[in-house]
């Protein structure tokens, strides 16, 4: 019988260190890092479609929209993840290399990681307590599914499910955006 090779944790620090020295992106949880997969042109036309809208909407707010290579720290979990898109709107949330405040976050979702986006994901970043709503978009078909905190009852959440056609409205002060499924998968060719 053999005996497993230890698990070595590193700390959040050596992580971002390290973070910024590699050539592929990490994730972290709780002392253990995870390598990216790359991503698919469909993948990348949704990604840049929301971040799109999103930036038009922020322009000359305090706003911030990131994409891919910003990191949302959840400090309670001890983990680092790069979600596809990010909003912030918090003017005290300035680390260069990660977001800790985030309003709104959107995966888009791929094979190897879809069952990561809906259910650790989901549950690790609703603990973030500036999170007001959660994207998950399909690249297989014009699908937007969302999350969203209840603002008048803590640890609630509604969802909703955009099949093909529908207009998503969404607040995160001072933002108030409205964009169209059609919106986010313009240029997409679904097979």
């Amino acid at each position: 019988m053999s005996i497993p090779d230890a698990i070595v944790a590193i700390t959040h620090d050596e992580y971002l260190t390290g973070e910024q020295l590699s050539q592929i992106r990490h994730e972290y949880v709780a002392g253990q890092v995870f390598a990216m997969a790359g991503a698919s042109e469909k993948h990348n036309r949704i990604t840049l479609n929301l971040a799109f809208h999103l930036r038009a909407a922020a322009r000359g707010t305090p706003c911030g929209v990131f994409m891919n290579d910003m990191k949302v720290h959840i400090a309670t979990r001890d983990i680092f993840y790069y979600p596809d898109v990010v909003l912030t709107c918090d003017t005290d949330d300035r680390e260069p290399f990660y977001k800790t405040t985030p309003c709104l976050i959107a995966e888009v979702l791929s094979p190897s990681t879809e069952l990561t986006d809906r259910r650790e994901k989901l549950v690790n970043y609703r603990t973030l307590p500036s999170l007001r709503y959660y994207l998950l978009l399909s690249q297989d078909q014009r699908m937007v599914e969302l999350y969203q905190r209840n603002e008048n009852k803590a640890g609630e959440w509604y969802y909703f499910c955009y099949d093909d056609t529908g207009e998503l409205c969404l607040n995160c002060p001072p933002l108030k955006l409205q964009f169209t499924v059609a919106d986010l998968y313009e240029d997409v060719v679904m097979l």
